[in-house]
């Protein structure tokens, strides 16, 4: 990219020596990590001009207020490309999933979720405060226009894509009373971020950062509460919700104190509404843009609204209930808690025996040969002990050659099994062969069993088979 390359070596005073593209999202903005003369930024190139002001505007005016923002270094006359300093690959995002795909989040990662919880009010309240909101982008501020594009954005991409039948006039008049609900809301001065998810905090130290806040405007501080604490496939169980919504309030005393009563029950709608807005972006990106990742994601959000419509109705809008019931119920939007989950079933074996074979009828999987690894077995001592007993560990341990091996091993085993579940598949199968069966394919089996029941939300079936042992984990 020529013109970011320019702007480098005039930002910079050096050459460029590597750039490279990033992996992109779901905008049609372009990001490209730039190095030259010990130096790395980010570059990116926007179509739009208004797009790129508003985001470089108010990534000024944060970063003026001591906000964890990365900050905007150089501008191209058009604007249509900028520099900014790079905050490195690591994002929330990636940090938690393995609570993600298991749906158990450490204490580890809920210490960092509450932690990005807790910073949201100072950007709504302090990084809105003295904002110049005429920059904003494609509006300055929450408004009935907004809500109005929004909900037909879930009702025309997403809502008549599935081809559930509805009154339009009825569906309307509903709509309509939901967003005068949704604009009692005062917001004063404080900034709706719009798209406050885990995509969008970088990790600096295990500090948050804040990304892509180029669509954020004035409006209330529920919509961004309800976007993190509801993202569709963060798979927060309802005690983490809890923990997330109290970090949040107790940083939010410090700018304004909302009795419990008025929080939640404006916070309910706005779960709602978000909700469908991030409905019809999965509907425009998914059906019609064919992009898979997008409707993957579709199942996740009906069961975060089917679990709303259940332990709180909207009766104050009885129609569209009526229609969200419709749509919760819809075939292809199955619970998730009813599909079949992933089956791992792990095997032991001796070679001398033959492989295991596959009852699943998918033909197998992995087989991993141990025999590399220093056997115990060529010991009088070990002979009568297994893999499992702690004689046998110490040894394998000790020698670190099986240490090495199980790395390799979770390595490939974490990209299969997160392959799996993103593709619903129901069977996989993973096998440890040594010379006997007794000590190596033993602790190989055991451990890669107890590593993917604590990472994933899966069966996982261990069979020992020479040993005569066999479990659920």
């Amino acid at each position: 990219m020529k013109q970011i390359e320019e702007l480098f070596r005039e930002y910079t005073g050096h050459d460029v020596e590597d750039i490279y593209e990033l992996p992109s999202s779901g905008s049609n903005r372009r990001y490209f990590r730039v190095s030259g003369g010990g130096e790395t930024l980010i570059g990116a190139k926007g179509t739009s001009i208004d797009e790129n002001r508003a985001f470089i505007e108010i990534d000024r005016h944060f970063y003026a207020k001591g906000l964890n923002v990365p900050k905007v270094l150089a501008v191209s006359p058009d604007m249509q490309f900028y520099l900014q300093e790079d905050l490195g690959d690591i994002t929330l995002f990636n940090r938690i999933s393995a609570g993600r795909e298991s749906g158990n989040y450490s204490e580890k990662e809920i210490e960092l979720l509450k932690k990005t919880i807790s910073a949201l009010p100072k950007i709504q309240f302090e990084g809105g405060a003295g904002l110049d909101y005429s920059v904003c982008f494609p509006q300055p501020e929450f408004d009935a226009r907004m809500i109005s594009f929004d909900l037909n954005y879930f009702k025309y991409c997403f809502l008549k894509a599935t081809g559930l039948e509805f009154s339009e006039i009825k569906l309307h008049e509903d709509f309509n009373r939901f967003s005068e609900d949704l604009l009692k809301t005062t917001s004063d001065d404080t900034f709706l971020y719009r798209d406050f998810q885990a995509r969008n905090v970088m990790l600096v130290e295990d500090e948050p950062y804040f990304i892509d806040f180029q669509g954020g405007r004035k409006g209330p501080f529920y919509y961004d509460l309800a976007s993190f604490v509801w993202q569709a496939r963060a798979n927060y169980s309802q005690q983490v919700k809890e923990i997330l919504i109290k970090s949040y309030r107790d940083a939010l005393k410090k700018y304004i104190d909302v009795p419990d009563g008025e929080f939640y029950k404006t916070l309910r709608i706005f779960v709602l509404f978000r909700t469908m807005q991030v409905l019809g972006a999965y509907g425009f990106r998914g059906y019609f843009e064919k992009k898979p990742h997008f409707l993957q994601s579709v199942p996740y959000a009906i069961d975060n609204l089917r679990k709303l419509i259940h332990d709180a109705p909207f009766e104050e809008y009885p129609y569209f209930q009526s229609i969200l019931e419709n749509l919760a119920d819809m075939r292809q939007f199955s619970d998730l808690r009813e599909e079949k989950r992933l089956e791992v079933r792990i095997f032991s074996f001796a070679y001398k025996k033959g492989i295991p074979s596959d009852e699943s009828g998918n033909g197998g999987g992995y087989v991993f040969d141990c025999r590399a690894i220093e056997n115990p077995g060529k010991y009088d001592h070990f002979k009568h002990f297994t893999g499992l007993d702690a004689e046998v560990i110490k040894f394998l341990e000790d020698d670190g050659g099986v240490v090495k091996f199980m790395q390799n091993v979770y390595s490939l085993a974490d990209a299969h099994v997160k392959r799996y579940i993103e593709r619903k598949f129901t069977n996989l199968m993973f096998c440890f062969g040594c010379t006997g069966g007794q000590h190596r394919s033993v602790y190989c089996a055991q451990h890669l069993a107890e590593y993917i029941a604590k990472r994933y939300n899966v069966v996982v079936k261990l069979v020992h088979r020479e040993q005569g042992i066999e479990q659920e984990l």
